[in-house]
Parts: C-alpha cells; sequence; structure tokens
C-alpha cells in the first residue's frame, strides 16, 4: 500500500515504515502529525484517485528530527566586466517516519 501526499508544495509518494525528508513543518521531535493533503492512494490493484484530495484519507506519521540540507553555492560572473558574486544557501527540513495510511 502507498499514497502520495502533498506537502510544502512538493508531492511524495510514501510507504508506511519509509523515512522522508519534507519541507520544514513546525512541530516538536517525537512529535505525531497528520497529513491530510493527499492525492492518491494505492492498494494493490485498487487505486483512489483525488479530484484533486482524496476524501477522508489521512497520513499519520512522527518527527524524527528537525536539520539543514547541505550548502548549496551560488556563483554568479560577468565576463569580461570584473563582476562576480558568491552566495550560499542552506534550505531547512523535517525528517519524518510515515506510520501508518488511513484511506
Amino acid at each position: 500500500m502507498y499514497a502520495v501526499v502533498k506537502t510544502g508544495g512538493k508531492q511524495y509518494k510514501v510507504v508506511v515504515g519509509e523515512k522522508l525528508k519534507v519541507e520544514q513543518i513546525a512541530a516538536d521531535i517525537d512529535s505525531q502529525i497528520v497529513l491530510n493533503e493527499v492525492l492518491m492512494v494505492a492498494d494493490g490493484e485498487a487505486v483512489k484517485i483525488g479530484a484533486p484530495l482524496v476524501a477522508g484519507a489521512a497520513i499519520k506519521a512522527t518527527v524524527i528530527s528537525q536539520g539543514r540540507h547541505d550548502k548549496v553555492r551560488i556563483f554568479k560572473m560577468r565576463r569580461r566586466k570584473h563582476y562576480q558574486r558568491h552566495q550560499g544557501h542552506r534550505q531547512n527540513y523535517t525528517e519524518i517516519r510515515i506510520d501508518s495510511i488511513d484511506a
């Protein structure tokens, strides 16, 4: 059984027991969260597709950790103009473990 859930402006395919890094969610470590924006639920041959969401479906997950991804370096340059710009960015994330898929 798996589901497609939308969180943080992105879509993820989730399976029970899977660990996943998603955009930052304001929740404490070891707390339970519920993801309500379920786009699709598949259980073998039975597939429920929402329009846009599956009614009554929810994903229960546990927050494992909060953290930051590796640094992404941005370098801009204009040739022959003596222009160079350096910048860096680290995106925050929340790591969750999928506990159950309720369809």
